[in-house]
This record gives C-alpha cells, structure tokens and sequence, in this order.
C-alpha cells in the first residue's frame, strides 16, 4: 500500500514533466521452497519472454527485462499513463547456493514461473 500511495504522489509530483514512465522498476515476487528445489513466481504482466534474462550466482537469482508498450500507434497521445514502461530487475537471495540447479521456466497468466531444481546428488 505504502509503494501504492509513493507512487501516486511521485506521478502527482512529475505530472508537469508529461513524459512516459521510465524509471527501473522491480517486480514482486513469492518464492516457495520445495522437496526438489524452489519455485520462484514473478509478477510480469505485459513483458515478453524474449526481453527477459535470467541469470544465477552464487546463493542470487537475477531476473531482469523491459516490459514494452505495444499498443500504442503513430500519433496516438496518452491521457493517463499509470503503467511502467521500461527495464526491470530483481535479485532474489537464497539460503544455500543454487548455483548448477537446473532452471525451468514458463509463463501463466502475466507470472513468470521459475522452477529451480537441485542437482541429483551421485
């Protein structure tokens, strides 16, 4: 609610400016621990699977992208904008390396669905 209310009164504050959104922006997202790994869902409404890159370091999940307006046209002029247009990141930490999990991931419904699982031990 509190990031809600920020950025109503940071687009109250630049709505003289009257340019697009721009700025970073960092998804939300649930992580869930399970019996073979993790499952990582990130809210990604709008962005296409090909603007985005995972990547993994250590004990860090790296997600980053744009999500891109598509639908506006030519000589079209907004009214309201409210929606972020532009690059995203998210780091999420985790307890334990996840370095060498392997990595599968899908989209459902505006979320993106990262399943890491944990190498077979020989």
């Amino acid at each position: 609610m509190a990031k809600a209310i920020n950025r109503y009164f940071h687009f109250l504050a630049t709505s003289n400016d009257v340019k697009p959104s721009g700025k970073l922006w960092y998804p939300s997202a649930d992580v869930y621990s399970t019996p073979d790994g993790w499952l990582v869902k990130v809210e990604l409404a709008g962005v296409s699977a090909e603007d985005i890159e995972i990547d993994i370091q250590g004990n860090q999940l790296y997600i980053a992208g744009c999500r891109r307006d598509k639908s506006c046209a030519v000589g079209f002029a907004y009214q309201q904008m409210e929606i972020t247009y532009s690059r995203f990141e998210k780091t999420l930490e985790f307890p334990a390396s996840i370095e060498g999990a392997r990595v599968e991931h899908n989209f459902d419904n505006g979320l993106l669905i990262i399943h890491l699982l944990k190498k077979k031990q020989k």
